[in-house]
């Protein structure tokens, strides 16, 4: 489908992975709703965005993904702004490096709140909406950690396992509905997380790599990848 006009939302759209969907989409003709939790760092991401897009549409809130009133009130200001959301990238991600033995509860929920509430979160928002019209889809930002065990990862690697569960079920929802759920599980991509989470780990692909699939799954996969998690590897 041609993506001219139609509205999506990009979580974690501040930089890395999230920034480099939000500058695919707008290069396709999409509007574009920025979302992320640092104000300042959304903010210039806007910025830089529209300056390379002149007559792109988007708009841009800060909040929490994790906060269940926070992600209702921008879905709805968003849209209200943009139009009814066609295409959901759930993108935001946090990683926590610690042993199991050692994990403090705070980090594991922290990660699992981001990473994995934060995608049913959005879903459970502009869902409703993509029934009642019979078309939308919806990208999770998985990872290939998703499908491997990783020593020191577990809260991160637990929630993108989750993650490829929820998109399935998901998948299986709506499916009679024309509605597309997928997930994308790279490898090491070359993000400030990638750094922090695993440092000395060299990046195998760039974010725009990873984008490129994912507009691959926005625009023009078809129906019958619902439900599918789509390994990248550079």
């Amino acid at each position: 489908m041609s993506l001219a006009g139609k509205v999506a939302l990009v979580t974690g759209a501040s930089r890395g992975i999230g920034r480099a969907v939000a500058d695919a989409l707008l290069g396709e003709g999409a509007r574009v709703g920025l979302i992320a939790r640092d104000p300042e760092r959304l903010a210039g991401a806007e910025r830089a965005l529209r300056e390379a897009h002149p007559g792109g549409e988007l708009a841009s809130r800060a909040g929490d993904v994790g906060d269940a009133a926070a992600v209702e009130r921008i879905v709805t200001e968003l849209e209200e702004h943009l139009g009814p959301v066609d295409l959901l990238v759930n993108n935001a991600g946090v990683v926590h490096r610690s042993p199991v033995a050692g994990h403090s509860l705070e980090a594991w929920d922290a990660v699992l709140e981001t990473n994995l509430r934060g995608a049913f979160l959005y879903m459970r928002a502009v869902l409703p909406g993509m029934i009642s019209r019979g078309a939308g889809r919806i990208v999770n930002v998985s990872s290939i950690s998703g499908t491997l065990g990783t020593a020191g990862l577990s809260a991160y690697c637990a929630s993108k396992w989750g993650l490829i569960g929820l998109t399935k079920s998901a998948a299986e929802e709506v499916r009679e509905h024309g509605i597309l759920v997928a997930a994308v599980c790279p490898g090491s991509v070359d993000t400030d997380m990638l750094k922090q989470g695993v440092p000395g780990l060299q990046p195998d692909m760039s974010p725009a790599e990873v984008a490129r699939t994912i507009l691959f799954l926005s625009k023009d996969a078809p129906l019958a990848m619902t439900g599918s998690a789509v390994e990248i590897f550079g």
